[in-house]
């Protein structure tokens, strides 16, 4: 038994001692949505203040732990009036609300570079588990900075009634879905 302790004592210091942690590259990153407007329209959006970080203590980062946080009054579709709505207690107030984030749990290997990443969504004071598609690009050395930069795209649907986004707005008028497209460049921290 003691041996067994060791051995797993040993493992998980091992883990601890080669995890990594990314942080995201503001700068070469973007964090989007896409909600149909009355059925025949596609509305675009993106958070302009966001961060998020990796750890992982793999190379093809299979064991990733993400975690992203947006503030919610950074949501810019481009008007101002529809802005405003957005940040109003209809949809995600702000006020109440400041951030929304996402914590994985899990990940599972689809194929090469691709996975499915587990974890919760915080939106709205709403917290539920989804599952988002993640797309490993690639790591390079940075010619700039000399250090090691990963790429990563995340795409996924949610459905703003699991969140209670924007109940008063029903179909068709918005639709539930809402894509979601998450995408940039990590800098290794250490």
């Amino acid at each position: 038994m003691k041996k067994i302790f060791i051995l797993a004592a040993a493992v998980l210091m091992n883990s601890a001692v080669f995890a990594q942690t990314w942080k995201v590259n503001k700068a070469h990153s973007h964090l989007t949505f896409t909600i149909t407007h009355l059925a025949v329209s596609d509305v675009d959006g993106v958070f302009k203040d966001f961060d998020a970080t990796i750890t992982s203590s793999k190379p093809d980062f299979s064991d990733a732990q993400f975690n992203f946080t947006a503030n919610t009054a950074s949501v810019n579709t481009g008007v101002d009036q529809r802005d405003s709505h957005l940040k109003s207690p209809d949809f995600f107030d702000v006020a109440k609300y400041p951030t929304m984030t996402f914590a994985s749990n899990s990940i599972q290997p689809t194929s090469a570079g691709h996975y499915k990443l587990n974890g919760n969504l915080t939106l709205n004071g709403v917290t539920k588990p989804v599952t988002l598609d993640l797309w490993y690009r690639g790591t390079i050395t940075n010619p700039m900075s000399k250090t090691p930069d990963a790429g990563f795209q995340v795409t996924g649907t949610i459905k703003r009634s699991d969140f209670n986004f924007g109940s008063k707005f029903g179909s068709p008028m918005l639709s539930d879905e809402v894509v979601v497209k998450a995408a940039g460049e990590f800098d290794k921290v250490n």
